[in-house]
């Protein structure tokens, strides 16, 4: 056998037996021709004592970081007080017989330890992915993904789940974001797409019978990149027929919490809190609330007839908002801290911040002259103040510049208090959404996808007043990430097609794009609805990263590239003659 034990395994019922280990040298302390070796695997660190008189007089090799040895030898307990109970292999070492470099390693890119290598660029880092990837943290973020998935799949299968996969290849359809198109040589000219989602096929499973469907699945957008997004990312794609929201949401809950229970041990209560659309937006500026903050954002818009601030009236006049946040004790902040909010805001649109402090004796800041006698005590009513707290205000003419800019002081506030505990898990599910959001021309486009089903209550409003219609979709929402989101979809063929007509798909351009799924709906669709998890997000959250690109095992930088293989790249001239294509000049770069 190449070994016979992995580096985690001995202990001090292996006492006196020959055993064969294979790891990287993790650290080599050399005590006067006498050699000691922490010998290290995914699985543990044993210490390999190599001295000369064990080895038959052969040459103990030159020995550096990263060398893969090969070790023979018997296990031998530690000496009393030398003994390590950190670790499972503590009470024992291995003293070698036999020591053979299988692997030999050259100087290092980067320090491999978990100290000095938590400071190195991260695109270094994924340069040499296969050495980041040796760190204990590292590894540890990968076991745990690996830990979910099954989990995951363990709860679903349980629950009478069927997994299915659906095409990689497949067709191009308008589903929200910009597709990754792949050229068919056997058919010049036309391209197939990689999935977005595989929202339409799940779909056809209903249809087809398979009333339960899951599968972890690879999904693929264009789009721009930041550090919850990359280009490809993995999916928990659920989908279930004869059924409301509420069944939904209850099977996500109890999988949901169970999976966390038995990955963090930390137990969530269910069922979990649910906030609309609306409240969210209201109350927190998102539709992604971190509800690890007590903080809550109040509206004022319709105070501001009796607040003497010219600029609260005009952003209510022009169709805005008027929003404040509480900080309590925040008067205690001094003003340098407060200019640099007032400069964070207006990173996200703002014009400026303006700012009060509830001081005992009177309240002082910029806006306490506006502030007095009956305008003073509104505010102190809307906003719950209280002695000591800082009170903070943004108005505009654009209420999701207001939102926007709000929400995002929210989190910073949180992050400076330290509400942002990465044990702590906070969930909730945010209903109601709207159907349609508006494009830039003011047309109707769809606010989560075209197969969304409206509200029962609001479908006489598609012809009438679309932008007011509710749709049947729900977020699942952590730590202010949503990790989810689904919907009921539409079962109906002439309703489906009302709704593409409603996003300006007409007939024609319906069946040239949607022919299987409309085809589909006449042959007795039942009602049905589903859900897709974020993998990728859900891990980062677990193991308390800040970045997806930690928890996939080889990322892609912000511009879209793989620092690994160099992707993409240019292909052979040949191969795109194969394919019928050829490539556009390149355009110059505008100078200044």
């Amino acid at each position: 056998m190449l070994r016979t034990q992995t580096c985690g395994e001995l202990t001090a019922e292996n006492e006196g037996q020959v055993a064969v280990l294979i790891g990287w040298v993790d650290a080599v302390r050399d005590h006067g021709g006498v050699r000691f070796v922490d010998l290290r695997d995914r699985y543990g660190r044993t210490q390999v004592t190599l001295h000369p008189d064990n080895l038959g007089g052969a040459e103990i090799p030159t020995l550096r970081a990263e060398q893969v040895l090969r070790i023979e030898g018997a296990v031998n307990m530690r000496p009393d007080g030398m003994r390590n109970p950190k670790l499972t292999t503590g009470d024992i070492e291995l003293i070698a017989t036999s020591v053979q470099v299988v692997g030999d390693c050259p100087a290092l890119p980067f320090d491999l330890s978990d100290v000095g290598g938590g400071d190195v660029n991260e695109e270094l880092r994924f340069q040499y992915r296969f050495l980041d990837m040796r760190r204990d943290s590292v590894k540890r973020r990968f076991i745990l993904r690996s830990d979910l998935l099954h989990e995951l799949r363990q709860f679903l299968h349980g629950e009478e789940f069927v997994e299915l996969e659906t095409p990689v290849l497949t067709k191009s359809t308008p589903e929200g974001a910009r597709d990754f198109l792949v050229p068919s040589r056997l058919n010049p000219g036309e391209f197939y797409a990689l999935p977005q989602s595989p929202q339409i096929f799940k779909q056809l499973f209903m249809v087809a019978g398979f009333d339960r469907y899951m599968q972890i699945v690879r999904c693929f957008r264009d789009e721009d990149l930041r550090a919850d997004r990359q280009p490809e990312f993995t999916q928990l794609d659920l989908e279930l027929a004869c059924v409301e929201e509420d069944d939904v949401i209850d099977v996500v809950e109890r999988m949901v919490a169970q999976v966390i229970s038995r990955l963090k041990g930390i137990d969530i209560p269910t069922p979990f809190p649910r906030l609309s659309f609306a409240d969210s937006v209201a109350r927190y500026g998102t539709d992604a609330p971190d509800l690890r903050s007590p903080l809550v954002l109040e509206t004022l818009d319709d105070l501001v007839d009796r607040i003497p601030f010219n600029i609260f009236q005009k952003a209510v006049e022009a169709g805005g908002h008027v929003k404040g946040l509480r900080i309590p004790g925040g008067g205690a902040w001094s003003r340098k801290v407060v200019t640099e909010l007032e400069g964070f805001v207006k990173n996200f649109g703002a014009g400026g911040l303006a700012w009060v402090k509830s001081n005992e004796d009177a309240w002082v800041g910029p806006l306490s002259r506006f502030l007095e006698g009956e305008s003073k005590t509104l505010v102190a009513e809307r906003m719950h103040a209280e002695v000591g707290d800082l009170l903070l205000f943004v108005a505009d003419a654009k209420k999701s510049v207001v939102n926007q800019s709000l929400a995002q002081l929210r989190k910073e506030i949180a992050r400076r208090e330290g509400h942002n505990d990465p044990e702590q898990l906070a969930v909730c599910w945010v209903t109601e959404f709207p159907l349609f959001d508006s494009d830039d021309d003011g047309n109707p486009t769809p606010c989560h996808h075209p197969f969304t089903a409206p509200h029962p209550e609001d479908v006489g409003l598609l012809d009438s007043e679309p932008l007011r219609a509710r749709a049947r979709a729900y977020d699942l929402v952590l730590n202010g990430f949503e990790i989810g989101g689904g919907s009921i979809r539409i079962h109906q063929r002439d309703l489906q097609e009302r709704v593409f007509q409603r996003i300006g798909i007409g007939p024609e351009e319906a069946v040239e794009k949607f022919s299987f799924l409309l085809e589909a709906l006449k042959y007795g669709a039942p009602p049905h609805g589903g859900i897709a998890l974020g993998i990728d997000r859900l891990a980062m959250l677990l193991v308390g990263d800040s970045s997806i690109r930690e928890v996939i095992a080889f990322p892609k930088t912000q511009r879209g590239g793989c620092p690994l293989t160099d992707a993409p790249s240019p292909v052979d001239p040949a191969q795109l003659a194969e394919l019928g294509l050829e490539l556009a000049p390149k355009v110059p770069a505008p100078t200044e």
